[in-house]
This record gives structure tokens, C-alpha cells and sequence, in this order.
């Protein structure tokens, strides 16, 4: 996370955001676009998306109580695969929200579903982009990573996995032939 300044105001304000109670939670941050976010067409750079993405799975963590074992037994979060759909440009100053909501797990993979949406002026509510994360909890010690289930477990929910909607399922095969791609 390349962000500190973001990441501080997060960690000051966090204890304020409401605890997340199930896995159809959402987590809203609002935000704004500094001029440090933007690249050299004036909007925001897209490599900047995927850094402030960043904060909202912290949130989300965070929210879950999460962050508690993950803590305490040294675990790391890893992003295996991430697809963005840019739709609409956000400039200087354009204040948006980051939604982040857990849509599908596996054994020892979930997937995230993130989106950044106009929080003010005439495009308020409209979708800047969209993006789809893969990633899991890494245990070091282990060398492996947690099957999500005893993630779920310690977040205290008893959950199964909902089925996977066609643009989840298209991204993970996208991600497999990736991943099983040369290298």
C-alpha cells in the first residue's frame, strides 16, 4: 500500500465505523481524489484504483473483526487476481465512495467485488469503475494458505458459500487460464 497518508486518516477513524455483521456486508468509504492520485491526463491514474482497493478490504478486515486473528497469528493477505472495468473518469477533487463486499469463497480463496462511485455533483451514484479481487489469508508459519472456513469461523459465521453469478465465475476462469498460462 503505497497511500500513508490515507492509510493514517483510516486508522484514526476506523473505531468509528460500525462492525460488519455478516458476509453480506458492505463496506463504504468516502473518499476524494487528491492531486497526487492523478496522472498525466489529469484523472485519476489507474494504477491508483488498485492502491486505494487496498484500504477497502482493510476495511472490510477490519470491520469483520478480522483483523483480530489475523494479527495475532501473523497472517499475511495475498491478491492472486484482480479484473477492473474503468467506466467513467474521476478528476481532482471528485469525491466517490469505495464499496467492498465479499461475493464467493472457495476452500482457500475468496472473491471481493469492488466498486468506486460519484458520491457528489451530477454524476452522484454513478460507477467510475468496477473491479473483482481474488485473494486469501497466508499463513507463514504453515507455508499455506487458511481455508476459509476456519476464517469464517473466527469472524464467528456459520456460513455457506453462495453460488457464483455468471461475472464471478467468468472471472475465475479467466484467472485460472492465466494462471495455468506460461510464464
Amino acid at each position: 500500500m503505497n497511500l500513508w497518508l490515507r492509510l493514517f486518516w483510516y486508522l484514526a477513524t476506523a473505531w468509528r465505523r460500525p462492525k460488519l455483521e455478516s458476509t453480506h456486508a458492505v463496506s463504504i468509504l468516502p473518499l476524494r481524489v487528491w492531486p497526487t492520485d492523478l496522472d498525466v491526463s489529469m484523472h485519476m491514474n489507474n494504477g491508483r484504483y488498485l492502491a486505494i482497493m487496498d484500504l477497502g478490504r482493510l476495511d472490510f478486515m477490519v470491520r469483520t473483526g478480522l483483523w483480530r486473528p489475523l494479527v495475532r497469528n501473523g497472517w499475511t493477505p495475498i491478491a492472486s487476481g484482480i479484473a477492473i472495468r474503468f467506466r467513467r473518469e474521476l478528476r481532482m477533487f471528485d469525491r466517490y465512495t469505495l464499496e467492498t463486499k465479499l461475493l464467493a469463497w472457495s476452500d482457500v480463496t475468496v472473491v471481493m467485488e469492488q466498486i468506486l462511485r460519484f458520491a457528489s455533483g451530477p454524476r452522484t451514484g454513478q460507477v467510475a469503475s468496477r473491479a473483482l479481487f481474488k485473494g486469501g489469508l497466508y499463513d507463514r508459519k504453515a507455508k499455506a494458505f487458511l481455508p476459509v472456513a476456519r476464517l469464517m469461523r473466527e469472524i464467528g459465521v456459520e456460513a455457506d458459500a453462495p453460488p457464483l453469478t455468471p461475472d464471478v465465475a467468468a472471472f475465475l476462469k479467466s484467472d485460472e487460464a492465466i494462471r495455468a498460462g506460461k510464464s
